[in-house]
């Protein structure tokens, strides 16, 4: 069984950002007033059903104060709990290059001006980025490490209808193949549990997902917020959501299945308990890794064990004329 450096069977965010740093990193989330356009009436209203009312960004420090105010707040949050003053700055909430170019490249700059914030970490979705977003990325991320974090969820057109995402799978590969040409590394957010799908259609995501271009992946429980769309579906149709048992159980698995060199941001999620209707399981995030740890460790279970490498095309010697 292989275990990783800070003792995990797989590749995590940990381990990942000691190796750039040489340190540990703590995020910090901040919300700079985005939307989506699933929200504004472009694509539709109300966002995503499962996403609450913040754009899940219930932690990120918002609200009418500057950049710099808003760092500040968000480091004397954690300050108390941490030893480092080293800090990756999280755009989480909602789509944060949805807007002017000319309007949200300067706060990216300020965010990055700040001595202690060592990277940018911006939540958003693939049809947010148009080229001229994608190459002024491009240039910040030769200032300080820069990732771009897509919520793709499923590959799964039906689900994602279901949702409301709001674009198809090809829109997603095409905004990883421009991020690439930049060298901007993606981190794909990845939901197990969807409503209606099954084991083989979560693991169809995974084996997707194991061969894309990408840095990394995160993933997280289906949850019900009060106040998400999902949760009036929820009241008027209930469906069944993954036990906490069947969720170790399915993301031991995905984690063998991707190679070893992408990274797990993250194996659990845990939504505002003020706003959390289902799982109750899902609030305790410790009590989930403890026993996704001990799953894995019990059955032998590694990142990169259940990996299956694209099989090469083999190309015809002869040229077209």
């Amino acid at each position: 069984m292989k275990i990783w450096p800070d003792q995990k069977p797989y590749y995590s965010a940990n381990q990942y950002y000691r190796q750039i740093f040489g340190d540990k990193v703590y995020k910090i989330s901040l919300d700079i007033g985005c939307t989506c356009p699933t929200r504004d009436g472009t694509k539709g209203i109300g966002g995503c059903t499962f996403c609450s009312a913040r754009g899940s960004g219930d932690f990120a420090i918002a609200g009418p104060m500057d950049i710099r105010e808003k760092i500040n707040s968000a480091i004397q949050m954690v300050a108390s709990k941490i030893r480092t003053n080293k800090y990756i700055a999280y755009l989480q909430s909602f789509s944060n290059t949805y807007g002017p170019v000319k309007l949200l490249v300067p706060v990216y700059e300020e965010i990055l001006s700040d001595e202690r914030v060592v990277g940018l970490s911006i939540g958003t979705r693939p049809d947010c980025l148009s080229d001229a977003m994608i190459k002024e990325l491009g240039r910040l991320s030769k200032i300080k490490p820069l990732w771009i974090e897509l919520g793709l969820q499923t590959i799964h057109q039906k689900t994602a209808d279901l949702f409301h995402r709001g674009y198809d799978l090809p829109v997603y590969e095409n905004a990883v193949a421009r991020l690439n040409k930049f060298n901007i590394p993606v981190i794909v957010h990845l939901i197990v549990g969807l409503m209606g799908e099954t084991y083989d259609d979560f693991m169809a995501t995974i084996d997707y997902m194991a061969n894309q271009l990408v840095s990394g992946i995160k993933l997280s429980m289906l949850h019900i917020l009060k106040d998400s769309l999902l949760y009036k579906e929820y009241l008027e149709k209930p469906f069944p959501l993954l036990d906490e048992e069947t969720y170790i159980e399915w993301v031991a698995e995905a984690i063998t299945r991707m190679p070893e060199e992408m990274v797990i941001h993250r194996v659990t999620g845990d939504g505002n308990r003020k706003n959390l209707v289902a799982p109750e399981w899902s609030a305790n995030k410790r009590h989930v890794l403890n026993g996704l740890l001990h799953y894995m460790a019990e059955h032998g279970m590694f990142q990169g064990l259940n990996y299956k490498k694209p099989a090469r095309v083999k190309h015809s010697s002869r040229t077209a004329l």
